[in-house]
């Protein structure tokens, strides 16, 4: 997890690697255990890939505070907007007509 400290830049979080689940990731960020996330990586070493799940977690933060009825928290609104900036508007339709 990539966390943005202002003045102080980025830094990736360490965590523990038998709480990085997604579920326990999705519930750290919404108890505001990340300040200003930036961006969510997930590893795996032994197959020697990674990847930005960002994407994903954002439309999960989105779900659970809709299911749950509430506003996304302050200090993930960057976040989650970051990544969901296009998925509820409708492409632009074509100018001209034939």
């Amino acid at each position: 997890m990539a966390d943005n400290f202002g003045k102080l830049g980025r830094a990736w979080c360490e965590t523990d690697y038998e709480t990085t689940d997604l579920e326990t990731v999705i519930q750290d960020l919404l108890t505001g255990q990340y300040s200003n996330p930036i961006r969510v990586i997930a590893f795996n070493t032994a197959e020697r890939w990674s990847e930005d799940v960002s994407e994903d977690v954002a439309h999960e933060l989105r779900r659970r505070c809709d299911l749950q009825g509430r506003d996304i928290p302050f200090f993930l609104q960057d976040f989650t907007d970051r990544f969901e900036r296009y998925h509820d508007v409708q492409p632009p339709l074509p100018t001209h007509l034939v």
